[in-house]
């Protein structure tokens, strides 16, 4: 999906985003082919039971059969030329077999469940891939590159060579991975490093491409082609470990080869045992397709089904989407949780937390903040946002300023009141920085030094040139976070682990304040992929949780991924498993637990479907069992193993 407004319709949906997304999901044959089966089967059923001719519902639910069952039948034909059998054979045999004994809508039944599977696969796999290219749309499609002879042309992004230099305009994306040659600018790179503030970038400084550039003009070396970019690597880690990723499989998909030779080859002997022996061909068919419906595993897999969805859906009434039965299933199994940093267990916006007028300056708390709020009115940087807000929220009123001005990397400065206020960064306000001193408050150089060691921002405000304050400002941390790792830890038994492309002393920072004590910071997509995999190497089932660009190939990595519905950005909702749609961290351990409750149940299903299925194949076997009664005791084990697992769907199960 290219739009980001497409991709949200997915986790809240819209009348237009659902639209959207119907057109698309229709585009795929296997949803046609599954929706046409199912309208086939609903007339079947109503011509069945309104007195229709037998002629009209036997055509009807032909046409189900072959519409829902062509797909599945083609495959596990293929599977058998590869020498292996699958249940969706099994089951298009025994829907078959159950027609040619009269059992009709038994058969269509499970025509219509093997082919609404196949359908929701692909939609998922469609819907994945197109997110992964969507990718690509971060990088701008031209450049400008500056010639030998000093002039500009525009050339295709993908055309840039290595050593070229281009030149990058306020607002605009950066073209490709190089260094910066001259000029200074604020860019934000978070797409790429998940950094919660712009970054200021000088001579010699490297730039990324894909990310934005803010009000400074840049010049660039290229250092890497297109196809070698990050952002190009981002892409191709999340294929690979898309593609690598072993696939996770229900617990009875895990016997299924077993189960179905097993099947095929008893049925076969209960039709040509008989025969041998002299009986007749109508009741050793007659037997052996019975055998082939009561043994049939349509009581197993929904045994299985059930309760996972009444799971899914009791998570999704609660802000969480899972993707999938089996992405409930595994969340369950989870040893070690880790965390990406901004945007996930912090909002991603800086907020005011700390204002430290300085001793001489003559001003309270109150008209420090006027002052520095006056003067950054105008600029459109966050830091610079998250000041007005606060004065705001005080009730402060702003006066006009004159002159104002912007320097990237600086900062901004203005006449208010007839003086001129400066608020930006020490080092370019020529504030010095000792080692910290926290709780020294003597001076902007302890002042800033004490916030820095807090991991927070320091910005100083001078008037006329001379110190008068510091600001204090830190990305806002979720209220739950604390209380979600604690409860993390006592669910897994292990501390939750923070991987971040933050600097490691606001990393470390944070870490303290929520309970983390593994903290690996200044992370490169590529290098949080190694952190899960290393965990994964010491024997854990990795979930992580986060909501970027850069944390895209981990989720992909990872035993389970999970995306911050809100912020997250389109690949990480589309390669995660799950999403917060609400940005609820207390939800995690939640879904955890539900998960857990729902493979209690998954376990006493699969021993009740599997006793059914004994007594009766046994009854066959060594009896004679009426088909009627067969069919009884079939239907009957599934209705049972599915009003257990709607238990799940209670308020009681999420609680």
């Amino acid at each position: 999906m290219s739009s980001q407004v497409l991709d949200r319709a997915a986790i809240s949906p819209t009348d237009g985003g659902v639209a959207a997304i119907r057109t698309r999901a229709f585009a795929l044959p296997e949803v046609r082919w599954a929706a046409v089966a199912t309208v086939l089967f609903v007339l079947g059923l109503a011509a069945q039971f309104g007195a229709a001719p037998a002629w009209v519902w036997s055509a009807l639910y032909l046409c189900c059969y072959v519409t829902g069952g062509w797909e599945p039948a083609l495959a596990g034909l293929r599977a058998l030329r590869d020498k292996t059998l699958d249940v969706d054979l099994l089951m298009i045999v025994a829907a078959v077999g159950a027609a040619a004994i009269g059992q009709v809508l038994d058969g269509g039944l499970l025509i219509v469940i093997f082919a609404t599977s196949g359908a929701l696969e692909a939609v998922l796999t469609q819907r994945t891939a197109d997110s992964v290219r969507s990718l690509l749309n971060l990088a701008p499609e031209r450049a400008t590159v500056i010639t030998a002879s000093g002039a500009e042309i525009v050339v295709d992004a993908a055309n840039l060579e290595v050593g070229q230099t281009i030149v990058v305009r306020p607002g605009e994306r950066i073209g490709a991975d190089g260094q910066v040659t001259s000029g200074a600018s604020e860019v934000d790179q978070a797409s790429i490093t998940g950094e919660p503030l712009p970054i200021t970038k000088a001579p010699g400084d490297e730039v990324f491409a894909g990310t934005l550039n803010g009000t400074g003009v840049l010049r660039v070396r290229v250092d890497r082609a297109a196809a070698d970019t990050v952002l190009a690597r981002i892409v191709a880690m999340v294929e690979e470990a898309s593609a690598t990723k072993a696939k996770a499989q229900l617990f009875i998909e895990k016997v299924e080869q077993y189960y179905s030779i097993g099947v095929v080859a008893a049925t076969l002997a209960v039709f040509f045992v008989p025969l041998t022996l002299g009986a007749a061909v109508q009741p050793s068919l007659l037997r052996a397709m019975t055998f082939m419906i009561v043994a049939s595993p349509c009581a197993v897999v929904l045994a299985t089904m059930p309760p996972l969805l009444a799971a899914m859906a009791n998570a999704g009434r609660h802000g969480v989407l899972v993707k999938s039965a089996v992405v409930m299933e595994q969340i369950g199994s989870i040893t070690a949780v880790a965390f990406d940093k901004t945007g996930t267990l912090t909002r991603g916006t800086p907020r005011l937390c700390d204002i430290r007028p300085l001793p001489g300056g003559g001003l309270d708390a109150d008209e420090l903040l006027t002052l520095a709020a006056a003067a950054e009115h105008p600029s459109e940087h966050p830091l610079a946002a998250a000041i007005v807000v606060a004065a705001t929220e005080r009730g402060l009123r702003l006066p006009m300023v004159d002159q104002f001005a912007s320097a990237p990397g600086r900062g901004v400065s203005a006449v208010v009141d007839g003086r001129r206020v400066a608020v930006g960064s020490p080092t370019q306000l020529s504030i010095s920085r000792p080692s910290p001193r926290i709780g020294d408050t003597d001076g902007a150089d302890a002042a800033v030094a004490a916030l820095e060691g807090h991991g927070k921002t320091a910005v100083v405000v001078t008037v006329d040139d001379v110190a008068v304050g510091v600001l204090g400002l830190d990305d806002q941390l979720r209220r739950e976070a604390a209380d979600t790792v604690a409860t993390l830890s006592d669910l897994t038994g292990a501390t939750p682990v923070l991987l971040t492309g933050d600097n490691n002393r606001a990393a470390t920072a944070l870490a303290t304040r929520v309970g983390i004590t593994d903290v690996r910071a200044g992370l490169l997509p590529q290098d949080k992929v190694s952190a899960v995999r290393e965990l994964d190497d010491a024997g854990h089932r990795v979930l992580l949780v986060g909501d970027g660009v850069n944390d895209a190939p981990a989720l992909a990595a990872a035993h389970t991924g999970i995306a911050m519905g809100r912020a997250g950005s389109d690949l990480a909702l589309q390669t995660a498993d799950a999403v917060i749609v609400r940005d609820e961290l207390a939800t995690i351990p939640k879904v955890m637990t539900l998960s857990r409750r729902a493979r209690r149940v998954v376990i006493a299903n699969l021993t009740i479907a599997a006793t059914f299925i004994t007594v009766l194949v046994l009854w066959d076997l060594l009896g004679h069992l009426p088909l009627p009664l067969g069919v009884a005791g079939h239907e009957g084990s599934t209705v049972i193993v599915g009003l257990n697992g709607m238990r799940l769907l209670s308020r009681r199960a999420w609680k």
